[in-house]
């Protein structure tokens, strides 16, 4: 049988390139070299391109192909693994359906909607037993008024940029006195932010996929850091934070977050694989949303690959999985 021709397309306009690219050294070790001829594809502004070894090679994008060595190929499946845009907000998405290649997250729509972290907790609200903390969203056009923001919401709070794909540009603030400089900080990374309530208790992450047709959620992480929040420093800092996988929670909560998480992914028509953050509230454990995210980091440490192996599958296989179910 012929080999699959997969494009893993990497990089992006992101802050978070490097760790596109650990992602996409990781998956491309681990799919089936007998199955998948995996070209790894450098998404940059100002070109697409693929290290031969003969040199570099563009990408023809009006048919997504290559020319190596006089020879054309084109792709039969493109494996995203850009972290923000244009590979998790639906651009990348709508190029690739305009062409007719089948790829491994959610479509456009999906994607579009869930980097919007405003619009995405609107169409979550609802759901039997999800609660999410109050916001404001602002916008950089408008005019904010910080004494209204903490007249309405209780301190402390959360401001981040509501299309942010990473943890940057995220604050936490006590007081009035800190507001203005978080929501400008908020705003150097997008004209839209979220401020938001605090909610105290356990952070958790948890992968959800489909997988032979049948909706899998797999063991969630906690995570443990000694920040005072998960912010980029956070995730990315050997040290700083510790992941718990799995995490140690009674079986009746693991179930009750798996029928949450799993109405999550079917009212926003998620596919392939994608993470949910969530805190469980102290006092109470009631489960409170905090976002979704469609391109989840695929390096070796990675959430999504920590947990696939907590529930005793091989990385190998679940990507295998992936590429056959969305083909």
């Amino acid at each position: 049988m012929e080999p699959i021709n997969v494009a893993l397309l990497a990089g992006g306009f992101s802050g978070e390139y490097e760790v596109s690219i650990n992602s996409a050294k990781n998956i491309a070790a681990n799919l089936d070299a007998g199955k998948y001829k995996v070209y790894t594809i450098l998404i940059n502004r100002d070109a697409w391109i693929y290290e031969a070894i003969s040199g570099t090679v563009n990408v023809d994008k009006n048919d997504f192909s290559i020319t190596v060595n006089g020879k054309k190929i084109k792709f039969d499946f493109a494996f995203i693994t850009v972290h923000g845009t244009p590979g998790e907000d639906g651009k990348l998405q709508s190029y690739l359906d305009l062409i007719g290649i089948p790829y491994n997250t959610c479509d456009a729509t999906t994607s579009a909607i869930t980097m919007n972290k405003a619009y995405t907790k609107t169409l979550v609200h609802g759901i039997h037993g999800l609660n999410t903390a109050k916001s404001i969203q602002l916008h950089q056009k408008d005019r904010h008024d910080t004494a209204t923001i903490a007249s309405t919401l209780k301190f402390p709070l959360f401001i981040k940029p509501n299309n942010g794909g990473s943890s940057v540009g995220m604050s936490k603030v006590y007081n009035v006195g800190g507001l203005q400089e978080a929501i400008d900080k908020a705003f150097h990374e997008d004209p839209q932010i979220l401020i938001e309530e605090f909610i105290k208790g356990r952070e958790f992450s948890i992968g959800i996929v489909r997988l032979n047709g049948h909706i899998k959620v797999l063991p969630a992480t906690e995570i443990l850091t000694t920040k005072d929040f998960f912010d980029y420093e956070a995730k990315y800092t050997t040290g700083v934070t510790n992941e718990v996988t799995p995490a140690d929670l009674p079986e009746t909560k693991s179930q009750e977050i798996a029928e949450i998480v799993t109405q999550v992914y079917l009212r926003l028509n998620c596919r392939g694989m994608v993470r949910v953050d969530f805190i469980l509230l102290e006092g109470t454990q009631e489960f409170y949303f905090i976002e979704i995210n469609t391109t989840p980091g695929q390096s070796a440490n990675s959430l999504i690959p920590q947990q696939v192996r907590a529930m005793g599958m091989s990385v190998s296989d679940f990507y295998g999985q992936i590429i056959e179910g969305t083909r």
